[in-house]
């Protein structure tokens, strides 16, 4: 008589559970690696702020370049030059008074 032996067979325990790491690695690596789906919104979002700066920049240039040409000789804003005089300056005209 010969007696049959039913030991667990520890090769597709092995396969099944190298399946089951490399499974749960991707899916880590899949939502929070340097491509997952996190660095994805983080980057849409980082995206979203340095487009709102880029417009505010440009508004600001804008503005800059406005300022710019309405002091050149070829265009004078004598109001505009008159409140930078009193600005920067601290000019009054003669016929003002000073109230502290």
């Amino acid at each position: 008589m010969s007696a049959t032996r039913n030991s667990p067979r520890i090769g597709p325990v092995l396969y099944y559970a190298g399946a089951m790491a490399a499974a749960f690695y991707f899916t880590f690596a899949a939502v929070q690696g340097d491509f997952g789906v996190f660095r994805r919104v983080q980057i849409g979002a980082e995206k979203a702020s340095l487009i709102e700066e880029r417009d505010r920049l440009q508004h600001e240039v804008t503005r800059m370049a406005n300022l710019t040409r309405r002091l050149s000789d070829d265009y004078l804003d004598l109001d505009l030059l008159d409140q930078q005089a009193r600005d920067v300056l601290g000019l009054l005209r003669s016929d003002e008074l000073v109230i502290r």
